[in-house]
């Protein structure tokens, strides 16, 4: 997987309570990142690499607005487009509404054809479906 200045952030604020921090793992299962509490995403080094905000603004690591994550699961670039959708079962759609991967309600990641892609610890089906196909890890 590589990683992009623009990874999909789809890593949307729980909406019922606290966020607890997530670890960001590969096919393999070597760690790739981590999604903390605050919604500051690290890379494997520990860098800071972008943040998640509560309203579900997803900013880069120099603090750059990269686009935001609505409360309907609908992913926007910082221009306002639509770059997709996380809908309530985890199901990634593109901006055309086709489907291009799924995030498990125990947050394994699947591509379109449904292979493993990653995994991310937690249950934040929007927040790990930004991270590996909106903003940081496409």
């Amino acid at each position: 997987m590589k990683t992009k200045v623009f990874l999909l952030l789809v890593l949307f604020v729980s909406m019922v309570g606290t966020v607890t921090a997530q670890t960001l793992r590969n096919s393999k299962g070597s760690q790739i990142g981590k999604i903390e509490s605050d919604g500051t995403l690290r890379n494997s080094s520990g860098s800071s690499i972008g943040k998640i905000e509560s309203d579900g603004t997803v900013r880069d690591g120099k603090g750059n607005r990269l686009g935001k994550i609505e409360s309907d699961g609908t992913v926007r670039n910082a221009s306002g487009n639509r770059l997709g959708k996380i809908e309530s079962d985890g199901t990634v759609r593109d901006d055309k509404g086709n489907n291009i991967g799924k995030v498990e309600s125990n947050g394994t990641v699947r591509d379109a054809k449904g292979n493993s892609i990653g995994k991310g610890n937690g249950s934040n089906q929007q927040r790990i479906g930004a991270v590996y196909f909106f903003f940081f890890f496409n």
